[in-house]
């Protein structure tokens, strides 16, 4: 029934300000405010246009729930659209950067401005020279010029050390000639390059007076700023259609090939270093450390992506899982909501945990990242390797959680959320490349764990580990501790969580590090290693996130109710990691198997006490069914209706009977494939 909220008894048990946690889940009271009107405007920003009776007709721009039905020229075109119009309205309503990025953010479609706005931009402004950002930035800035990020190539990807590409300095004309020497040299995924980009920039390695210096970022142009035809001597094209109907689908993602392409020296990137005329290479008075800066912003920004894309399948799966009923009907009765079933709620609730713990995380590496630039500009750079790991570890962690964790959604969603108008499907195939882009997760859990091997190492040098890393300098307690947990709600004790989470990670670090001493060979001992190393640092990675939960709620967190639920989630994350990794824990005897019993008592009697604010936890994510994309996960759970209107929508019953009945079926059914011309 249209106008009523199925829902309304799950909203009217919360026993919680949902207003007060939406803000909490903002992150400030104008964050919200700012989310909350551009999310109303992407939603309901109508356009003009004449149909095919020339009647003008009133027509939701940014609408995507045909997305699956469009081929891939279409559903192209609809991007192109909907990224002009959107940069119309910031245009037109004069918006901040901060409600331009929002709009960007709620207009849900992979485009070419998410590669120009979070990749070209950032790499200009933290590589390029002052003159170079007046440049370039002030035409980017106003998209007078497209740029695309072509670092990854066929042949090359996580070993940036390991690219082809060449740039090799030309004394005699003051230009660089960019080449690609071998297939595999050619740039392969950068996305915005197949179709649209006019510039990249790109990354080659720097030849000059027959010296290898290493990769160096190049700006390059790549098609005519006059017909869009690609510069002489370029060819560029799209990659082609990945997974998913719809999904990534909507972004060109492409391959690049130099044949002796010249550019002006002064489009080599020279904030860290620069060629001169004469082709000396210098580096310059800045760190090479600055460049870290950049790498943080941009993983902080996956963690709270991967916040986002997990806090929506939750959300679908949440609500759909308090409409659905199964089983257990009595005397005429109504049947069990599925959310009622405890094994539904051990799956989904460490997820809306997940959800929020990623947030909070997140907003804490925005923290970092201020942190770690201001140290930057004092020539601080002691935090930095820490940071660098850090950052590797929670893109990792986090990506991998949420890539599984919207599939766990699906199948929580039962038959139903196999169907694209769950929009679980397409949020699938549109987040998974997160695990590999940007690093891909196991080789950058591998450079935390070299990091981890370094500290535990210096441990009894006098140098003190600094940031996340503070736990290990008490070392000696915590390789001799026993956990002091007597009856399940001792597992509400932060202390004694934080202790279990230290002791387990910080002895499977020198459990390794012992292991690989019995090699005489250190690489060779860490090639052998590398599955044992991988989990220390997933189990460091694990403790910053429920630490930096924990101190969430030392933080002063009004609204009714609104840090009891808080509480409740911080824990529902920590015991099931604990549950989950319960092998690391007993084997480390950071705990003891009378102890994992108990966190499992815990855990069945926290679900119980999220179990009725479910639906309002979810809420308190402030999205739109605009933005949610799914019929499951409608606010006003008014499922059943909805399905079967997406149902009609399917061009497979714009007839009764199918095309191909008389040439194939009917032939079928009356014995006559002998006669029938196939």
């Amino acid at each position: 029934m249209e106008g009523v909220d199925h829902l309304a008894d799950e909203r009217n048990k919360a026993e919680f300000d949902v207003d007060e946690m939406k803000i909490v889940w903002a992150g400030s009271r104008h964050a919200f405010e700012v989310s909350d009107r551009i999310a109303r405007l992407v939603a309901s920003d109508p356009v003009n246009f004449l149909n095919s009776l020339l009647v003008f007709v009133l027509h939701l721009v940014f609408e995507k729930s045909d997305r699956a039905r469009l081929g891939r020229k279409e559903l192209f075109k609809n991007t192109l659209k909907k990224c002009a119009h959107a940069w119309k309205r910031i245009i037109e309503l004069r918006l901040t950067e901060e409600e331009a990025g929002r709009l960007r953010f709620f207009v849900d479609q992979p485009a070419f401005v998410d590669l120009h706005w979070g990749m070209f931009v950032p790499a200009i402004k933290g590589q390029g020279t002052e003159e170079q950002q007046k440049k370039w930035l002030s035409l980017a800035s106003k998209m007078q010029i497209i740029g695309c990020y072509a670092q990854t190539e066929l042949g090359h990807g996580s070993n940036v050390q390991g690219l082809e590409t060449t740039a090799t300095f030309d004394p005699k004309t003051d230009e660089f000639v960019v080449h690609s020497p071998t297939q595999t040299s050619s740039k392969w995924w950068p996305g915005g390059l197949g179709k649209v980009s006019t510039h990249a920039v790109v990354y080659a390695r720097l030849i000059t007076d027959g010296k290898d210096y290493g990769v160096h970022g190049f700006i390059v142009q790549l098609r005519s700023l006059e017909d869009h035809s690609p510069l002489p001597n370029i060819i560029v094209g799209d990659i082609g259609t990945k997974m998913g109907n719809g999904a990534y689908n909507s972004m060109d993602n492409g391959f690049l090939m130099f044949d002796q392409v010249r550019i002006p020296r002064d489009q080599m990137l020279m904030r860290v270093a620069k060629v001169t005329r004469e082709g000396k290479y210098v580096p310059s008075d800045v760190p090479k450390q600055l460049m870290y800066g950049t790498m943080v912003f941009v993983r902080q920004t996956i963690v709270a992506d991967a916040s986002n894309a997990l806090s929506r399948a939750v959300c679908i799966a949440t609500r759909y899982s308090a409409v659905r009923r199964q089983f257990g009907a009595r005397n005429g009765g109504s049947e069990t909501q599925v959310i009622d079933y405890k094994t539904q709620q051990n799956r989904l609730f460490p997820l809306l945990a997940s959800a929020y713990a990623f947030r909070f995380v997140g907003e804490w590496l925005k923290w970092l990242y201020t942190d770690v630039t201001e140290r930057l500009q004092a020539s601080d750079f002691a935090t930095l390797p820490e940071a660098h790991a850090c950052t590797a570890g929670l893109k990792s962690l986090t990506t991998t959680a949420t890539a599984d964790g919207i599939e766990e959604c699906r199948k929580l969603c039962g038959g139903h959320g196999y169907l694209w108008c769950s929009g679980l499907p397409e949020l699938f195939a549109v987040y998974v490349p997160a695990c590999t882009y940007e690093g891909d997760n196991v080789v950058l859990q591998l450079q935390v764990a070299r990091f981890l091997m370094k500290t535990v190492a210096q441990l009894g040098s006098g140098k003190a580990p600094v940031g996340t890393t503070a736990y290990m300098a008490r070392a000696e307690h915590l390789l001799q501790c026993r956990s002091g947990v007597q009856k399940a709600e001792d597992w509400l004790n932060p202390a004694a969580v934080l202790e279990a989470f230290e002791a387990r990670a910080l002895r499977m670090a020198v459990t390794c590090v012992k292991n690989l001493s019995k090699f005489e060979n250190q690489e060779q001992g860490f090639s052998e290693l590398l599955a044992e190393l991988v989990e220390a640092a997933i189990a460091h990675c694990q403790l910053i996130v429920v630490s930096k939960f924990i101190a969430k709620l030392e933080q002063d967190i009004g609204g009714k109710g609104v840090k009891k639920q808080l509480n409740n989630l911080c824990y529902i994350y920590a015991l099931y990691i604990l549950h989950k990794h319960l092998g690391d824990f007993l084997s480390t005897n950071s705990i003891t198997p009378k102890q994992a019993s108990l966190a499992n008592d815990q855990l069945r009697s926290l679900y119980s006490q999220v179990r009725p604010n479910a639906v309002a936890l979810v809420d308190a994510f402030n999205y739109t069914d605009h933005y949610l994309g799914s019929v499951l996960g409608r606010y006003d759970g008014n499922v059943y209706p909805k399905l079967f209107e997406e149902a009609w929508k399917d061009p497979l019953n714009d007839s009764v009977v199918p095309d191909g009945y008389h040439e194939y079926i009917r032939p079928l059914i009356k014995q006559q494939l002998r006669t029938a011309r196939l």
